[in-house]
């Protein structure tokens, strides 16, 4: 019998795999990163060649260093950067242009029509989602208005349509030679294409974007006991590989914290933050600013609903420290700087390098650091990213609270920014309620993991999932609620500086 299940975490800066054992404990994994290209301001693309490139090695890698055969996994499951959208030509294989990154705010002028003429309406009502640059198929529109030859490719039926977990997917089962053009619900529901209702492509929405239905995927359960095929052995990757789970990242981080029943939320602290509350197999419409996605679909069951709260910028903001300001060399070191200093001093920065995401939803926002005086350090602005992180948190926590009535109590958190321990104390003092951190932070690939193995019986039941969830450490709120109150008051004030920077049409 096999003995471990493996998974892909295909992000926005790196790839890698990682290989869990039944008890839900990393036995291995192999990452690598890949090049951000950045062609103007705004724009924000990856090679989808590159991307392809670094999953066999880190496939390869980590099998090899732990001696695994393809009959030593029961399955392997796919988790991804949600929204980047790649168009590539079925017949050679090869990408049209980069994949461009859920990031990326070129399709602003597409997502402000679509609300100027009541479309948007329409959008928020099917899918569940506003219209903005964020989701794909503005992305979609843009290639195909954009790339020569594309729009012709795509009504003969070659140029064809996939986040990355679709693109991998069709690689890994044989590309050319047979692949299959397969995506799963979650990622399906973050397009502005499918119904949440009826979690199929909805002609009405493929109209407004103009693009073809013979360029889109597939739409199959997160966890398929029908499999989604095997991997071929055309590539670096061992043959015969079951692929059974597709999530997209931040679904596969609340079944990773094991989020089953409604009323569970967790958040996500990676490039941007994720915030996803459960709301049960019952479609619960935001009118807060919020996200209606679904959160999971196990096999033949219905499917599992959220709201979700989507920050655009929370870790690439130590990133940005790091690498465009130079005030650290390494993203660990902020919080060693922000602890020189015991607040802010006044400061506040808001990272809307690519507008706001929710709750606001302002693709005119910029970026601003405000408040400052003659008094303030490199450390208070160290400080100040921490504390952007947090404030970004609790306007979703509370946008959250108002949609669906429900008090968080404790909020599970995951991703690389909880191993900041500075980080996570605040984000305990900025909400008023405990943060809680379990023993595997990298609850991503965990929960891709976890799909593929109850597809194919590694695991039983959700209820064996449940049994490895291990708290690693919590964090309990120190601030009073005038602290609490004082702090969000100058955060709310600094959100405004940033507005009505961009000229949106």
């Amino acid at each position: 019998m096999p003995e471990f299940v493996g998974a892909v975490d295909q992000g926005t800066t790196s790839t890698r795999f990682m290989i869990f054992d039944h008890a839900g404990r990393e036995v291995g994994k192999h990452q690598l990163e890949h090049e951000q290209v950045l062609p103007r301001a705004g724009w924000v693309e990856h090679n989808p060649l590159e991307i392809w490139e670094r999953t066999q090695t880190v496939i390869g890698t980590a099998m090899s260093r732990h001696n695994l055969s393809a009959t030593d996994l029961a399955a392997l499951g796919i988790t991804n950067q949600r929204e980047t959208t790649v168009v590539w030509d079925r017949r050679t294989g090869r990408p049209y242009y980069n994949a461009i990154v859920w990031q990326d705010t070129r399709t602003d002028r597409i997502a402000s029509a679509l609300d100027r003429d009541g479309r948007g309406d329409v959008i928020r009502r099917k899918a569940g989602l506003p219209p903005a640059t964020y989701f794909s198929a503005g992305k979609v529109q843009w290639v195909l208005e954009n790339v020569e030859g594309v729009r012709a490719a795509a009504d003969r039926g070659d140029a064809i349509f996939g986040n990355t977990d679709t693109w991998l997917l069709w690689n890994l089962t044989g590309g050319t030679h047979g692949g299959v053009h397969v995506t799963d619900v979650t990622n399906a529901s973050r397009t502005m294409l499918m119904n949440l209702e009826t979690l199929d492509w909805d002609e009405e929405l493929l109209s407004f974007f103009d693009i073809p239905r013979s360029m889109l995927p597939q739409i199959r359960p997160s966890s398929d006991p029908d499999l989604y095929g095997r991997t071929s052995g055309r590539s670096a990757i061992p043959e015969g590989i079951a692929l059974a789970g597709d999530l997209g990242d931040q679904q596969a981080a609340t079944v990773g914290q094991v989020c089953f029943a409604p009323g569970e939320a967790k958040n996500t602290y990676g490039t941007g933050n994720f915030l996803l509350l459960n709301t049960g197999t019952e479609i619960v419409r935001s009118k807060s600013g919020l996200l209606t996605t679904v959160a999971y679909q196990l096999g033949k069951d219905r499917p599992v609903y959220a709201l979700e709260g989507s920050i655009a910028v929370t870790g690439s903001a130590v990133q940005w420290l790091r690498d465009q300001l130079g005030i650290i060399s390494g993203a660990a070191e902020v919080e060693q700087l922000a602890a020189q200093v015991q607040d802010s001093g006044g400061m506040y920065f808001v990272p809307a390098f690519s507008g706001l995401f929710a709750p606001h939803w302002r693709s005119d926002a910029r970026g601003a650091i405000v408040g400052l005086s003659r008094y303030n350090t490199n450390a208070h602005l160290a400080r100040a990213t921490l504390e952007s992180i947090c404030y970004q948190s609790l306007d979703v926590v509370k946008a959250m609270e108002k949609d669906s009535g429900v008090r968080l109590d404790v909020l599970k958190v995951d991703g690389g920014v909880t191993a900041n321990k500075l980080c996570m104390q605040m984000q305990a003092d900025i909400l008023g309620v405990p943060v809680s951190k379990p023993v595997v932070a990298e609850t991503t690939a965990l929960g891709a993991a976890y799909a593929a193995g109850l597809a194919t019986g590694f695991w039983s039941t959700t209820d064996e999932l449940r049994e490895n969830w291990q708290e690693d450490r919590s964090w309990e709120p120190q601030w009073s609620d005038d602290q609490r109150a004082e702090g969000y008051a100058g955060w709310t004030k600094a959100i405004g500086r940033t507005l009505d920077w961009v000229d949106v049409d």
